[in-house]
């Protein structure tokens, strides 16, 4: 009787395994797991921008007579974006225009900061300031491709749960659509910072 129970239970599950991967669930586990993954590739390459700040901020503040102004915006918009958390698992749209809100006004304070810096070429020509310029640059490419690589899971998980009979099981299981990066109004690229390479 026992050897019975058991051969049944394991049948009903062996069924229910065979049912719930057939109709998607698996691989809306493992969608969803991609973008977590792309997620935090996302944080640790905006994580990386806002560690390289400090260091900028104290060579442009060994200047003479730098605008302390532009420099406090640096300091705050970095503060502001650095933050803002978000939980993968339970991000909205909302959360997301947040955090890149935050982001891009960071974007813009070192736009800002880099416009100033035209007006002191001993700075600009100091080799910490340059090595500072092409970490910072380099950091920037990174932020663009993660983004994309992040919009790129998030495409394919949502297309995913979408289709039928793939729509039926994320119903049920409760799978909602996850939000992307939106390309700021007028442009096509994530925030990148204008480095200001002039000719002298």
């Amino acid at each position: 009787m026992k050897i019975r129970h058991f051969l049944a239970v394991a049948a009903t599950v062996t069924v229910l395994a065979g049912t719930l991967s057939g109709c998607g669930y698996n691989g809306m586990v493992n969608r969803e797991e991609a973008i977590d993954g792309k997620w935090a590739q996302v944080e640790s390459q905006y994580q990386r921008r806002a560690d390289l700040i400090p260091n900028l901020v104290e060579t442009v503040k060994g200047s003479a007579n730098f605008e302390s102004e532009t420099l406090e915006g640096v300091v705050e918009a970095r503060s502001k974006a650095s933050s803002i958390q978000i939980d993968p698992k339970n991000m909205t749209q909302e959360d997301l225009d947040k955090f890149q809100a935050a982001q891009d006004q960071l974007s813009g304070a070192l736009n800002r900061l880099m416009v100033v810096v035209e007006r002191y070429p001993e700075l600009k020509s100091t080799q910490a300031f340059q090595d500072l310029m092409i970490q910072l640059e380099g950091t920037e490419n990174r932020i663009s491709v993660e983004r994309k690589n992040f919009n790129d899971a998030v495409q394919d998980y949502n297309a995913f749960i979408r289709r039928f009979p793939n729509n039926i099981t994320a119903n049920i299981f409760g799978f909602d659509k996850h939000a992307y990066f939106k390309a700021q109004e007028g442009t096509e690229n994530a925030p990148k910072v204008d480095f200001g390479k002039k000719e002298e």
